[in-house]
Parts: C-alpha cells; sequence; structure tokens
C-alpha cells in the first residue's frame, strides 16, 4: 500500500464527492491518501494481519459503494472513513467469534457416546456381584470394618468406636480385608 502525504492531494471531502460520482483516479489517490491509516486501524482491532487485508478490502469497496451518502455537515472524510473501517472490522470479530460458537454447539450436539452406555450399565452390574462376592469371603470382623468404612465412609478411629475395639485393631481389620478384596478380584497383592 502506497503513502501519499495528504497534504499534496485534494481535500480527502472533496475525493469523496468524486468518488460518490464514479471518478476511479479520485478513488485510487483517496486509496493511496488513506489505506495505510485504515488498514492500521483494522489490524488494531483484528490483529490478524491476513484478516485485517480482507477488511481493508472491504472497507474501500465499501467506501466506493457508499461515498455518494458522506455528508461533508456530519463530519470529516476521514473519520467517515475510519467509522466504517471500525464498523467492519468489529463486525468480522463478531462474525468470526459466532462461527466458532457455532462450530463448538454443532460439535457437542453431533458426538455420538464415546461409549455404550448399556453396555457400561451391564459391565457396572458385573463388577458389584463380583464385589458383592468377594466381601462374602471376608471373615465376619473383616467385613463388618470395610463395609463401617467404605460403604458408609466413616473413618478408621470412628469404625473403631463403633465396634468398639482399639484403632489399632480396626485399621488391622480393613487392611487385612482389603488385601483378600485385592486378591479376590484379581489385583495385585
Amino acid at each position: 500500500m502506497g503513502v501519499v502525504a495528504v497534504r499534496n492531494v485534494p481535500a480527502l471531502a472533496d475525493l469523496l464527492r468524486q468518488v460518490g460520482q464514479g471518478d476511479d483516479a479520485a478513488f485510487a489517490t483517496l486509496y493511496d491518501a488513506t489505506a495505510a491509516r485504515v488498514h492500521g486501524l483494522v489490524c488494531r482491532v483484528l490483529v490478524d494481519r491476513a484478516m485485517s487485508e480482507e477488511v481493508t478490502q472491504e472497507v474501500f469497496l465499501e467506501v466506493w459503494r457508499s461515498s455518494p451518502r458522506f455528508d461533508p455537515s456530519r463530519g470529516s472524510a476521514l473519520s467517515w472513513l475510519f467509522t466504517i473501517a471500525h464498523r467492519k472490522a468489529v463486525d468480522r470479530v463478531r462474525s468470526t467469534e459466532s462461527a466458532r460458537h457455532r462450530d463448538t454447539a454443532y460439535v457437542v450436539t453431533q458426538n455420538e457416546p464415546e461409549y455404550d452406555s448399556t453396555a457400561e450399565l451391564v459391565d457396572g452390574s458385573l463388577r458389584a456381584d463380583l464385589v458383592r462376592a468377594a466381601i462374602g469371603q471376608l471373615s465376619p470382623v473383616q467385613r463388618e470394618a470395610v463395609e463401617l468404612a467404605y460403604f458408609e465412609g466413616i473413618s478408621q478411629a470412628e469404625v473403631a468406636q463403633r465396634l468398639n475395639i482399639p484403632l489399632g485393631t480396626a485399621k488391622s481389620r480393613i487392611r487385612d480385608g482389603l488385601l483378600k478384596l485385592r486378591a479376590t478380584l484379581g489385583g495385585e497383592s
């Protein structure tokens, strides 16, 4: 993008008026005089260089189309250009974010479960049966201590208190019960 010093060209408002009348040369001059600044503004909003170049092209296409509507009594030509540039850049940010959200929502709604829930229920039921059978093989004192600790979720100290046994004994019963469960269920011992 070539840069022409603004002072060496007719007033931007005059150029916009001429562009509004279809003057290609006036458009080229306007582009040369303002493209770098417009592109800089778009880059600050978008950050992405390639996307900024696309949006800058869209800005000048919009300038070509809407220049007959430019009214110098409502503001400067440069402000008018910057307003178009800012709106186009913000629209691109919104469009990109919207597309990202749509893509994410689509993926979430289209994904099939990675597992068969029926198979998972059957597997869980079979495992529960195995655990029940393994607990049935514990001695009564081990089973009682393990059930209190793991099914009722109480601490080893509370197990000892509830069973009215020393804490060390409660710990030993729970540990021995877990070791026997591990061996029965095929875990490492």
